[in-house]
């Protein structure tokens, strides 16, 4: 009887999914390793593992309400540790991002972005915010966007990017207004069309006016003034774009619109990633039997291009289980936020989930060519014992309040 009480307060769907990501984030990780002779990657990532499975069970079983008394001061210790970072950091590829803990490197940016969706979310779940406020929706921008400023000065665009995911999502479910959102989010999005094609920018103007309409017929001449600033944006993105980026963030979006355009140097990993995926076929090479990962063309192949292995050994059978089993889990996620009935509950799960939908889609994006090559790990399968330990502690945020549902719905 004990048992069946057990598995009735665990979501076994969302904790076996994830179990089911993890074993192929471990395989993938072998592969990688063992082609090249760096088995200590699969050996550390299996400690990571271990560790942060008992630190999941020690979060299931603690009082729900702890993540809300203590969510600032959990937002403020992980703010430090970005500042130490800066000051004491140790750099590699190129960021400062690390701090080296007694035997153990952490990366504190992987488990800022969990505690600013904790701060956020008590913030908008209190009962005197108010976040159709002009000032109520800059405190809650400014407690999200702080370590994104922190975290560009390390510099980690990439990461930064990914903290981004989660803001409106959030402020939405706190009943912010989605369509001052999209008039917000058109000069960003115009300037970025436009720098990428003239008439795309003309294409997007008349679809985005009866996107609008349909949303807000009342607020016609809003949308038209909206519209007007975001065409602007466009028109002097497209001239005047190339002049205000520096090279190599130029060069770095000409190689995502063109990699032949430089084969063998910033346009070479889009390229072999592409390879490696593309040969895998139907059914995959076999396991430790791909060429590409076991030759080592693909850099970072255990962590950014961790996808590439997949795809290459197991093919597109293999790559849609693994496609398939992330649907679950983010699926999951979602229906969650409806299930539990609690506001602060569900504005953390809709922040969790956005941040795994957000790394899915960029990772896989950049490694099939459909978006420009960042620094964004694949979740439960990139190597990295800081991603894997706080993706499993935001995982384990959600099972507990999973476990404890009644009495949060009280």
């Amino acid at each position: 009887m004990r048992e069946i009480k057990l598995f009735a307060q665990i979501d076994l769907t969302l904790l076996l999914s994830m179990l089911g990501l993890i074993v192929f984030g471990l395989m993938a990780i072998y592969s990688a390793s063992h082609g090249v002779g760096v088995m200590g990657n699969y050996y550390k990532q299996l400690v990571w593992f271990g560790l942060s499975f008992f630190l999941l069970i020690i979060i299931f079983y603690m009082p729900p309400r702890i993540f809300q008394d203590y969510a600032y001061w959990i937002y403020g210790l992980s703010i430090t540790g970005l500042v130490l970072v800066l000051l004491l950091g140790r750099k590699v590829g190129g960021a400062t991002s690390w701090i080296d803990i007694g035997f153990a490197r952490i990366q504190p940016s992987e488990f800022t972005k969990y505690s600013t969706i904790l701060a956020l979310a008590r913030f908008l779940s209190e009962r005197t915010t108010n976040i159709k406020t002009l000032r109520h929706f800059t405190t809650a921008i400014g407690i999200a966007v702080f370590p994104v400023i922190l975290v560009l000065l390390q510099p980690d665009t990439g990461t930064a990017l990914t903290y981004l995911t989660f803001i409106v999502p959030m402020i939405v479910i706190a009943g912010f207004d989605f369509y001052i959102i999209v008039l917000m989010a058109i000069p960003f999005v115009f300037a970025l069309v436009g720098f990428i094609n003239l008439y795309a920018l003309v294409v997007l103007g008349f679809v985005m006016m009866g996107f609008l309409i349909l949303m807000r017929k009342e607020a016609i001449f809003l949308s038209i003034g909206a519209l007007a600033i975001g065409v602007m944006f466009g028109v002097f993105s497209s001239f005047y774009g190339k002049s205000i980026l520096q090279p190599h963030q130029l060069k770095r979006i000409e190689t995502f619109l063109d990699p032949m355009s430089d084969p063998k140097g910033a346009g070479y990993n889009a390229l072999q990633a592409k390879v490696a995926i593309g040969s895998g076929g139907l059914w995959g090479k076999g396991f430790l039997e791909g060429t590409q990962t076991q030759l080592r063309f693909i850099p970072a192949q255990w962590t950014d291009f961790i996808f590439c292995v997949i795809g290459e050994e197991f093919g597109f059978i293999g790559s849609t289980v693994l496609l398939t089993t992330f649907l679950i889990f983010i699926t999951r996620l979602v229906m969650l936020i409806h299930i539990i009935k609690n506001e602060f509950a569900a504005l953390v799960i809709s922040g969790i989930v956005s941040v795994f939908f957000g790394h899915i889609l960029v990772n896989i994006g950049m490694t099939i060519g459909l978006m420009p090559i960042v620094g964004v790990p694949l979740p439960f399968l990139s190597y990295g014992g800081s991603s894997l330990l706080a993706n499993m502690v935001a995982v384990a945020i959600v099972l507990n309040f999973y476990r404890n549902r009644r009495d949060l719905a009280l």
